[in-house]
């Protein structure tokens, strides 16, 4: 059997022109071989690819199998721990311990309780964004400032540190930053987090870090905590802002469908959440000896998890490849599952659901700038899919627009309860 299994060649793989959307071509025709292929590390080290949702989601609730970054067998050299605080890349019981004091803090209640500062950031920037139009770069007047502010809220990063502090994280992120750069970066960065905590600790003010200072965590985990929180608070949600705009300009009968019928907007946001996977892969290492698809994975062989194809996988979804805002079949896997579930998936949907339906409102003929093929997409080395530059126009007289205004004068978009 082990020879008929199929193997995927090239990572990062590219996506098809014209197809900014779907998952790299080489990824879809390995779903259609079966839902685990073999896969070959950068680093040379042999390992799987996981390409089929039952499969992925199973891996992501089995013990047997480790996201420890230590444990990472894909170069022939040693990979170090996670710094303290960064949980994402350990087991339990760190994971945990680091997990824990964070969980009520991001409740469905407490993430609905900033319903109304959403509201607020959202029409500011809508305010600034129709003020200086009707042309915008969407990323960087709506996708990224809303997120932004949310988690440097959250966080209590002050006001006047935001852009840098984006900007540095951004530098994370891109798949474009070089090792100089990235390292500066990143310096940069600890350094700023090691002065805010120390910060919080004398003079604690109405945050998460400043309540997490009230805990036996250390000056280092709690600056790895911020750090985790910071780049994942702001960097996926800001890429599903904009590649989700420019997935529902690129699928106008969708588009309309939600300007017509509102209330889709949970629907849609879950649809979009499913449909781009930003969050394109993760990896885990087998601690011993799995059976998996079929195939034997050997202790110490490490695996990725494809969420965009498992996102896609026709054994689950009816035509998995088109966008349906009115798709009931639910269970996406865009923020994980199992013990890593992603932390922030309730403030991810809150904004998305205030920032994406307050958006469509107020421009109701919002269209691209450019041809779509001219949008600049991030490439597929970055660690979290998305447009670098999203430029759209807007009438800014006629009748749509006065429907638009006079929409939003009603009062803001309110989450249903």
């Amino acid at each position: 059997m082990g020879e008929s299994v199929h193997t995927v060649t090239t990572l990062p793989a590219e996506r098809r022109p014209g197809c900014p959307f779907d998952p790299p071509a080489e990824l879809i025709e390995a779903r259609q071989h079966g839902a685990i292929s073999r896969y070959t590390h950068p680093g040379g080290k042999p390992g799987w690819m996981i390409t089929g949702y039952d499969l992925v989601r199973s891996v992501l609730a089995d013990p047997r199998f480790s996201s420890r970054k230590d444990l990472l067998n894909v170069v022939d050299f040693e990979i170090p721990p996670a710094p303290p605080g960064e949980f994402l890349l350990m087991d339990d019981p760190d994971h945990s311990r680091y997990r824990k004091p964070l969980v009520g803090k991001f409740t469905v209640r407490r993430m609905r309780l900033l319903t109304e500062r959403i509201e607020q950031i959202t029409s500011d920037c809508l305010d600034a964004m129709e003020s200086s139009g009707p042309t915008a770069d969407l990323v960087a007047a709506f996708a990224k400032p809303i997120p932004t502010i949310i988690i440097c809220e959250l966080l209590g990063v002050p006001y006047e540190d935001r852009d840098s502090f984006q900007e540095q994280i951004d530098k994370f992120m891109n798949g474009e930053t070089s090792d100089e750069d990235l390292l500066a970066a990143y310096t940069a960065t600890q350094d700023y987090l090691e002065k805010l905590v120390a910060a919080k600790r004398a003079n604690p003010t109405d945050d998460v870090l400043s309540e997490l200072t009230d805990s036996d965590l250390t000056d280092e985990e709690l600056k790895g905590i911020s750090l985790i929180l910071l780049a994942a608070g702001f960097d996926t949600t800001a890429n599903m802002l904009s590649l989700g705009t420019f997935a529902l300009l690129q699928n106008p009968d969708q588009l309309a469908a939600l300007r017509a019928d509102p209330t889709l907007i949970d629907q849609a946001v879950e649809e979009l959440l499913r449909y781009l996977s930003v969050a394109k892969s993760f990896m885990r290492t087998a601690l011993v000896d799995v059976e998996l698809g079929g195939q034997t994975i050997e202790a110490g062989t490490t695996v990725v998890l494809s969420y965009n194809t498992a996102n896609r996988d026709p054994e689950r979804y009816t035509d998995p490849h088109t966008l349906d805002i009115h798709r009931k079949q639910g269970g996406h896997l865009a923020f994980g599952h199992g013990v890593h579930l992603c932390l922030g998936q309730q403030l991810a949907r809150v904004e998305m659901r205030i920032a994406l339906a307050a958006l469509i409102e107020r421009f109701p003929t919002l269209r691209l700038a450019v041809p779509a093929e001219e949008v600049a997409l991030r490439p597929e080395t970055a660690d979290i899919y998305g447009v670098k530059s999203l430029p759209v126009t807007w009438d800014v007289d006629g009748e749509d627009l006065r429907r638009g205004k006079a929409s939003m004068a009603k009062g803001p978009t309110r989450l249903p309860s």
